[in-house]
């Protein structure tokens, strides 16, 4: 029976040595990297990831036919919209949600350089915060740094597509209306304003997930770097 406990203690001891050994390997392997490593590691891997969303998006079908980030009317106007299907105004609406995601699609490549040069800006801080933040962290940084240039730039792009479909401008004046009976956020009354936010949003969600890719699998995507980096927190 002593031999048995003392077997069972043994046996206990040595599992607690290889926690303790693993944590410490762990540990040596993040002491390893140099914050000037961890501020590369990310810049690499948020430039692929930033580089990989464009792409993906700023084609045809990059937001239509993506269910993750496919514009659709807000709220109210949905519902409006399932309404207008039954009374023969179903192409409109569909030409209108078609036209949107377009425009989507059309502005997202400009937004490359500007994404690029935020990624390029960043501090060793910004980037350990990234390294160790939460699964929204990517986002924030992006939104910090992006948000308020990338509206002026897709804007214009937006205002051009959305203004070729007739309904656009009927939206904007129902939404209005409906914003005024708080059926729709103020934010979102205006068409243009609107879809610009929503390419945005599609786009940083994007950009996350590619970045959550690398993170995974750094050794997949063949730089040293981000092996070095990302490997040591796995």
């Amino acid at each position: 029976m002593q031999r048995r406990q003392f077997t069972q203690q043994a046996s206990a001891g040595f599992a607690l040595l290889i926690w303790a050994a693993h944590r410490q390997a762990w540990a040596l392997s993040l002491a390893d990297i140099s914050n000037q490593d961890a501020a590369q590691g990310i810049r690499v891997a948020l430039e692929k990831g930033a580089q990989s969303a464009v792409q993906l998006l700023g084609r045809p079908d990059g937001f239509l036919g993506n269910p993750k980030v496919r514009i659709p009317l807000p709220g109210y106007l949905e519902d409006a919209a399932k309404l207008m299907k039954f009374t023969g105004q179903g192409p409109k609406v569909d030409e209108l949600v078609t036209s949107m995601n377009r425009a989507a699609e059309a502005a997202v490549p400009m937004g490359r350089d500007l994404l690029v040069g935020a990624v390029k800006s960043m501090s060793v801080t910004d980037a350990k915060n990234i390294l160790t933040g939460g699964d929204d962290s990517v986002t924030r940084f992006f939104a910090d740094r992006t948000r308020a240039p990338l509206s002026e730039k897709f804007l214009p792009v937006v205002t051009r597509a959305t203004d070729k479909v007739g309904l656009a401008q009927r939206y904007n004046a129902v939404a209005g209306k409906a914003a005024g009976m708080g059926l729709v956020k103020q934010e979102d009354a205006n068409i243009q304003r609107y879809v610009t936010g929503k390419s945005l949003d599609g786009l940083y969600t994007i950009i996350g997930e590619e970045e959550r890719k690398i993170r995974q699998d750094p050794v997949g995507t063949g730089s040293a770097v981000l092996k070095k980096v990302f490997g040591a927190l796995r």
